[in-house]
């Protein structure tokens, strides 16, 4: 099967189970970023930041857009939409083993649109959701990357969130790890974001979810492009509707 029959199946079979039963939960929320660090663009960099997560029987779904305005007035917008299918719901098979608590077919579809570069990659293969003590979620998803601007290679994505407490205050840390292939236009790539949150929305209603702290970027080769290393400290605001 060629790959974009795969993709088209895969989010066609998301798309309609999404459609057709109601989420078992959801969550949408808007985030604010300012970060004076950044690299290969602007050091400086404002981002709205909009993102959608649900889960409904046998998939679930990620999005998220980012629309940036650098210093020098640069403009971008990049999204990701991310279905995946879960194996052990649609089987109705227990494909848990040690960590793992499922086993799913994951695909991603990133675009980006700005002055320099516009492209769509599309990516697909396994993902595994894990059950690890203290983790509010954690999972690991490899991928075969289909590129537009270079050649084609291989992803791992990491992601986890890990909520605390100290005292009577939330906090809540989580983020991503990506990591990419080298090929023969384009160094290995590894993108390490985390985002360190204070619920300060408690103190306005018990349900209100505003958080405030930073996000910490550490991006080696950002774009592939070889000793574009970035180390950047962003002030975060971020509301869940």
């Amino acid at each position: 099967m060629k790959f974009t029959h795969f993709f088209a199946a895969c989010t066609l079979a998301s798309t309609a189970t999404f459609t057709q039963a109601a989420p078992i939960w959801q969550d949408f929320s808007l985030t604010g970023l300012y970060g004076e660090n950044y690299e290969v663009v602007d050091e400086q960099q404002s981002t709205l930041t909009v993102e959608y997560a649900a889960k409904v029987k046998y998939a679930d779904v990620f999005f998220f857009a980012d629309r940036m305005r650098g210093g020098d007035d640069n403009k971008s917008t990049y999204f990701e939409l991310s279905p995946r299918l879960s194996l052990g719901e649609i089987t109705q098979k227990k494909l848990a083993f040690g960590p793992i608590k499922d086993v799913l077919i994951s695909t991603t579809w990133e675009a980006n649109s700005d002055d320099f570069n516009n492209f769509d990659n599309f990516l697909y293969g396994f993902g595994f959701d894990l059950d690890i003590p203290y983790f509010q979620y954690a999972s690991i998803n490899l991928y075969r990357a289909n590129n537009e601007m270079t050649q084609d290679d291989y992803q791992m994505t990491l992601t986890y969130g890990v909520p605390f407490k100290l005292g009577a205050e939330d906090f809540l840390v989580d983020g991503f790890l990506d990591w990419s292939t080298a090929e023969k236009d384009h160094a290995s790539e590894l993108n390490w974001t985390t985002q360190w949150k204070w619920n300060a929305g408690k103190h306005i209603s018990p349900d209100t979810r505003l958080y405030l702290g930073i996000e910490h970027s550490v991006w080696n080769n950002k774009f592939g492009i070889p000793d574009a290393n970035e180390n950047n400290v962003s002030a975060l605001v971020k509301y869940h509707f």
